[in-house]
């Protein structure tokens, strides 16, 4: 079926008042399109129609692309660096522990070592300076070496701790497990012998050590004889013996009887059975007991007092409070040795409360064997080279401490 065609009537301008040409009617579809806006006008008229708020805005730049590279390349470089980092410390961390480990084993070593060439009970304790210790046993030589040696018997007494330092150590050996020994050119160290081991040793219970000066020790304790308890002291003064060894010299030894006299072993004139100062002033006072030691001739002479005097005193008692009453008189009674009269006159004996057995036993009591309670000696190992020597002997609140000093020592060969 086909379409009519519609033809299109477009009428022809007339000619309008005064000679003018009046045009026809416009299209219809060209009076749409004007009343249409144009896109492209108002592109080109956007910057003139803006208004004052866009005058602020930012200008337009280029994008910058070096910058986004840059931080790109940041970010992806920087796990690398910390990988890189773990790396390092994972490395630094086993490097350590394996130094800390042949230092152990070389610490071990060495105590099991000194153990069996000293013949000691127990293993010293080893502790070696310096870090790290691996380049040290590759340079076969070691900055510092740490000894502590306890309980080392010496004769009668016990070491209570040795300890020593040495320095400038050169090791002979091929490596860490085949060192041979070691040339210590310089040690320093100290010895101690505490006044607990002593007691335990020497005085078994009933002599007790202390300090009484810079170089003498003090003892005290308890001695049984003839059924009584005596009181013992001594003085025990510390001295070198040669160059490793320490002895004593014992003096100031007495007994004491209770508060009635004091026996000191020997024959000097300080020395036997000697009242005590306050037993003399009891003396002086009991009448009958005065008289009756005033009655025996060997004690009147070793008073230096006069017979007559003596007689007088006797006789009246006036006299004789004057004559006991007196300072002098009361030293000299003091200074008085009663062995030989006491032995002379037992009666005399019983008088003043001693008994007879006990003062048998005392005068049997000689200097050598009270000091033996307390007299104590020691010497420290001879080194198989070198030298060794101990240095500064003294006293102190704990014990007796001596400086240790040893010069070319060669261990373990």
């Amino acid at each position: 079926m086909r379409t009519p065609h519609i033809k299109t009537h477009h009428p022809a301008p007339s000619d309008g008042p005064a000679g003018e040409r009046v045009p026809l009617s416009r299209n219809p579809y060209d009076e749409l399109a004007s009343l249409a806006d144009n896109p492209l006008d108002d592109f080109l008229t956007e910057d003139r129609s803006a208004g004052p708020q866009d005058d602020a805005e930012e200008p337009w730049s280029p994008p910058n692309h070096r910058r986004g590279s840059r931080r790109r390349n940041r970010a992806t470089g920087l796990p690398i660096v910390v990988r890189a980092l773990a790396w390092v410390l994972t490395l630094a961390c086993l490097i350590t522990l394996a130094d800390r480990w042949a230092l152990l084993f070389a610490e071990h070593k060495a105590s099991e070592r000194l153990k069996d060439q000293l013949h000691l009970a127990a293993a010293p304790e080893v502790r070696i300076g310096g870090f790290p210790f691996l380049t040290q046993v590759a340079a076969r030589r070691l900055d510092s070496v740490r000894v502590t040696v306890p309980d080392i018997p010496a004769h009668r007494v016990t070491l209570t701790q040795v300890t020593a330092t040495a320095d400038g150590i050169r090791i002979d050996g091929d490596g860490l497990t085949a060192v041979r020994g070691a040339l210590v050119r310089r040690m320093h160290g100290q010895v101690l012998l505490s006044f607990a081991d002593m007691n335990r040793e020497l005085g078994a219970s009933q002599v007790s050590f202390k300090a009484h000066g810079p170089g003498t020790v003090e003892a005290r304790g308890a001695l049984r004889l003839a059924g009584r308890d005596l009181r013992l002291r001594a003085d025990a003064r510390i001295h070198r013996n040669g160059e490793r060894g320490i002895a004593t010299s014992v003096g100031g030894m007495r007994l004491d009887i209770g508060d009635l006299a004091t026996f000191r072993p020997g024959t000097g004139p300080s020395e036997g059975l000697h009242l005590t100062r306050g037993s003399a002033r009891r003396l002086a006072r009991e009448e009958e007991k005065i008289k009756a030691f005033l009655a025996v001739p060997e004690i009147v002479h070793r008073l230096g007092v006069p017979d007559g005097v003596v007689s007088a005193a006797l006789r009246d008692e006036d006299k004789l409070h004057r004559l006991t009453g007196a300072p002098r008189f009361l030293h000299d009674l003091t200074r008085l040795n009663l062995v030989d009269a006491a032995l002379a006159h037992p009666k005399l004996l019983e008088r003043l409360g001693l008994d007879l057995s006990l003062l048998t036993a005392l005068t049997k009591l000689t200097r050598p064997q009270i000091a033996d309670r307390f007299s104590f000696s020691f010497q420290i190992p001879k080194p198989p080279a070198g030298a060794l020597r101990l240095q500064g002997v003294r006293v102190a609140k704990d014990g007796i401490h001596a400086d240790v000093r040893g010069t070319g020592l060669l261990l373990g060969h």
